[in-house]
């Protein structure tokens, strides 16, 4: 029974991550998960079966049903779903990236602020528990370096590993440091798929600092790491071990003939970021709370990836001008 204390909660889309939507949804005590909708309906029964929701005969049937929508549909279809959705009075939770175009996401912006709706962008990440304590220990980084791995898998190679798995990386990058992008100069390849399935960016911020982030889903082992210094210290975190080490003068144990400086060494325990990205859906479209990752910070990860995506075309046309890789096809 829906109460002022629930959002009636539709899912969009019941694949990999609309499935995972939509466990976390019904397990929500702030969300009444209604109904699904996917264009394949065996898909959405057998998805719709096991969280014990109804099943919607088409978008607007699912709109007419609830007060909210999670869209976990492919990229391309971010703008029509969430625009149709948010002109109809419904709150938005859109998966990342936000939109596919920056035209998109920006009218996706406006939108939301003519009708007062929230739109929150599924930057997944700015929900864990690492990214608390990153945050907590490193105001104003001069240099950053993340590294996001893993093995080939067929699912997501929709798009590029900018938008697949970098975006990560960059968001996180982007809520750290308090500056705009100056430059960025990157390189990537495409060789399991049509499009980058390795790829590396150095960022260049206003401020002087730089990142430099690399990502590839055509590797023999997961990693993900970060590391950042600053004049507080240096932190290394790994987010498979879930550890961090950090070294400055204001926390953990002195470490000897080292001039004053300590070692902090904390872990986390595992840690239900997607339940924590719907807890503060819910919280924010009843309550009011804060959106933690709202329209401008989408917009800012799809820029920056739009960005590292234009600069490796630069760079591969460079090297295919001088002779170093072949060129492609439509050169």
């Amino acid at each position: 029974m829906n109460t002022a204390q629930q959002l009636r909660v539709g899912i969009v889309g019941a694949g990999h991550f609309g499935r995972f939507h939509a466990l976390k949804s019904a397990a929500n005590p702030a969300e009444q998960l209604v109904a699904l909708y996917d264009p394949d309906p065996a898909r959405a029964a057998v998805v719709a079966a096991e969280v014990r929701c109804g099943i919607a005969t088409s978008y607007e049937n699912l709109l007419e049903q609830v007060d909210a929508v999670i869209i976990a549909a492919p990229a391309e279809y971010h703008f029509p779903l969430t625009s149709q959705a948010l002109r109809a009075g419904r709150h938005v939770l859109v998966e990342k990236p936000i939109a596919a175009t920056l035209d998109e996401a920006y009218a996706l912006a406006e939108l939301a602020e003519q009708t007062g709706k929230i739109l929150q962008v599924g930057h997944l990440l700015r929900y864990s528990a690492e990214h608390r304590a990153i945050t907590e220990r490193i105001k104003a980084p001069l240099y950053i370096e993340a590294t996001r791995i893993a093995p080939y898998k067929p699912r997501g190679t929709d798009v590029s590993v900018i938008l697949d798995l970098m975006i990560h990386d960059l968001d996180l990058v982007l809520a750290i440091v308090d500056s705009p992008i100056a430059e960025i100069d990157a390189l990537g390849a495409a060789v399991s798929s049509a499009h980058e399935d390795i790829a590396n960016a150095r960022v260049r911020f206003e401020n002087g600092c730089v990142a430099t982030i690399t990502a590839s889903r055509i590797s023999l082992k997961t990693e993900r790491r970060m590391r950042l210094f600053s004049q507080d210290g240096y932190l290394s975190a790994d987010f498979m071990e879930r550890k961090l080490s950090f070294i400055g003068r204001e926390r953990g144990l002195p470490l000897p003939g080292t001039g004053g400086f300590r070692r902090e060494a904390i872990s986390w325990k595992d840690h239900d970021n997607l339940a924590a990205e719907h807890e503060a859906f819910a919280a924010s479209c009843l309550h009011e709370a804060p959106v933690l990752v709202d329209a401008q910070a989408g917009i800012r990860a799809l820029d920056a990836a739009i960005r590292v995506t234009d600069s490796i075309k630069r760079s591969r046309e460079i090297m295919e001008l001088s002779g170093l890789i072949p060129s492609s096809p439509e050169s």
